[in-house]
């Protein structure tokens, strides 16, 4: 989500009086309200319990003209085909678009050395304009300007003397993961003189993490305790999140903090495809050359990046966190 979101910014700045209307699931709202270059956010859990020709109604009340079609979902497909969008973008790969879009792209994700942002962009090429959009770029299309406040209760959890840090260790299946064993390793290694530590992830996580939070009382737990919108505010607030290959790892990057990615070089979840996009934006991968993760195995070369590589990329330019 956090990488689809540049688009609207690529658009608004050859289209600045055009109006981007994004379509998401409810759990994506508080994520694309942040994005200056959004209009209109639509939710599609809302709308898909509607009656179908409601739904049509619904989609035809937005009066818009074009459709990307990011992620591909056969029946939304259909819903902007129904509402007669005059111009319904889809990827050559699919084989409903065939049928239900007008504009095909030519675009194959699973082969590609190109990012996930700059995949993306390519969706909007049928607009005669420059998609080719470097990652240095690329921060400058998030438009994160629309951030929320900090409620005061959790405010008081920063200190202001310190660097504050956030440590993501569990990503919902959604990524590999480090290990708590290397977490546990990275919290002895930093300082408690001069870094504040948070341990942050769902309630659930929390409850699977409960020996780790034991044994790492110098780290605050927050699992569990902060709302997605008040989640976002707090690692505005904070300096730096090490994660896997997560939602707020890309978060905190597009907010501009320092975020290390811990990543494994295997297609395709390799940092290629999918490394955070920053101004302060760092990765690190075991063995990039690593023969099990080349072949496509199931590999847990990730266990092997060292804690003290994290804290390296952490205090270099200390003092301007």
């Amino acid at each position: 989500m956090v990488l689809t979101l540049p688009m609207a910014g690529l658009i608004k700045q050859h289209y600045p009086k055009c109006k981007v209307y994004f379509l998401g699931r409810s759990y994506t709202k508080d994520i694309i309200a942040l994005s200056q270059f959004v209009d209109v956010f639509v939710n599609y859990d809302d709308l898909e319990k509607l009656p179908q020709a409601e739904q049509i109604k619904q989609i035809e009340s937005l009066k818009a003209d074009v459709i990307v079609h990011v992620f591909p979902v056969k029946q939304i497909a259909q819903l902007a085909k129904a509402a007669g969008i005059a111009q319904r973008v889809g990827t050559t790969n699919r084989l409903y678009h065939w049928f239900s879009c007008n504009r095909l792209i030519r675009l194959s994700r699973k082969n590609s050395d190109l990012h996930e942002s700059q995949l993306n962009m390519k969706l909007l090429s049928f607009l005669n304009i420059d998609t080719i959009v470097t990652l240095s770029k690329m921060p400058d299309y998030y438009g994160f300007t629309k951030i929320p406040v900090l409620h005061e209760e959790y405010r008081q959890w920063i200190d202001a003397s310190k660097v504050n840090v956030i440590l993501h260790p569990k990503s919902k299946g959604s990524a590999k993961e480090w290990g708590l064993e290397n977490f546990s390793k990275l919290i002895r290694l930093l300082p408690k003189e001069r870094y504040k530590l948070f341990i942050s992830g769902t309630a659930q996580d929390g409850a699977q993490m409960q020996e780790f939070l034991k044994q790492n009382p110098d780290a605050m737990n927050i699992t569990g305790q902060l709302s997605l919108q008040q989640f976002i505010a707090f690692i505005s607030h904070c300096d730096a999140l090490i994660a896997a290959s997560t939602g707020p790892l890309h978060i905190a990057a597009a907010l501009n903090k320092k975020v290390v990615g811990l990543f494994s070089p295997r297609r395709p979840i390799h940092p290629g495809r999918w490394m955070p996009i920053g101004r302060h934006a760092h990765y690190l991968v075991a063995d990039a050359q690593c023969e099990a993760c080349a072949k496509k195995q199931e590999c847990n070369c990730i266990l092997n990046i060292e804690p003290q590589q994290v804290v390296h990329l952490l205090e270099e330019n200390y003092e301007q966190l």
